[in-house]
This record gives C-alpha cells, sequence and structure tokens, in this order.
C-alpha cells in the first residue's frame, strides 16, 4: 500500500494519488504545501540540475555506475561500502526522498535546501 496520509476534519486517510485529489480551493494539485528541494553540492554551492552533474561528483567521490539491466534507474555503487544509490531515469521525478538518501550515503559533500 502506497500514497500519503491526509488528515482533514479530524479524520486520517490513505491518498493513493495526491495530484489527483482536489485542493479545498477546488484547483488540482499536491495535498502538502511543502516547497521544492534542490540538491546542493557543498564544496562549490552548486545546485544539482542534471544527471550529468551529479554522475561527475559522484565519480569524483568513488562511486561508480552500477548497470542491473533495469533501464527506468540509474544506479551507483561505492567499492568502499554496500552502499547502493538508485535514481529515477527521468531527472524530473528527482525529489527529495532520492536526495536526503545522497546525503545520507555522502555526509558533508550534500545538503538538501529549499528552492
Amino acid at each position: 500500500m502506497s500514497g500519503v496520509w491526509v488528515f482533514k476534519n479530524g479524520v486520517f486517510r490513505l491518498v493513493e494519488n495526491p495530484q489527483a485529489e482536489t485542493a479545498s480551493d477546488g484547483r488540482q494539485g499536491r495535498v502538502s504545501n511543502s516547497k521544492r528541494k534542490v540538491l546542493v553540492y557543498l564544496p562549490t554551492e552548486e545546485v544539482v540540475n542534471s544527471y550529468a552533474f551529479l554522475e561527475h561528483v559522484l565519480t569524483n567521490l568513488g562511486w561508480e555506475r552500477y548497470y542491473d539491466g533495469d533501464p527506468d534507474l540509474y544506479q551507483f555503487h561505492n567499492h568502499s561500502s554496500i552502499d547502493l544509490i538508485s535514481l529515477p531515469k527521468d531527472f524530473s521525478k528527482f525529489n527529495s526522498i532520492y536526495m536526503y538518501d545522497i546525503v545520507i550515503k555522502n555526509p558533508n559533500v550534500f545538503h538538501v535546501r529549499d528552492k
């Protein structure tokens, strides 16, 4: 079961497709009012805005592309650990969940900030 839990009028309910839900003012949109996030490469304070840039940085940190045959994923493996970073092939689907995964596996190198 996946989705987003929403609390409204004293009741929790699971919304399986939050993009399809209608906001209280009648507009289509997201249920949460969270701000967009960006991944920042701390040594240069650059925002990661493409997989080409991210792959360049990860490669310099010892990560290598990992090919498992899944055409919908970019994956990176670090030989000095058992960690694996899996990212959606479509950069427009690169969200804060993936960003925080990168931050946790590369402490003091990346940071997630509000856009």
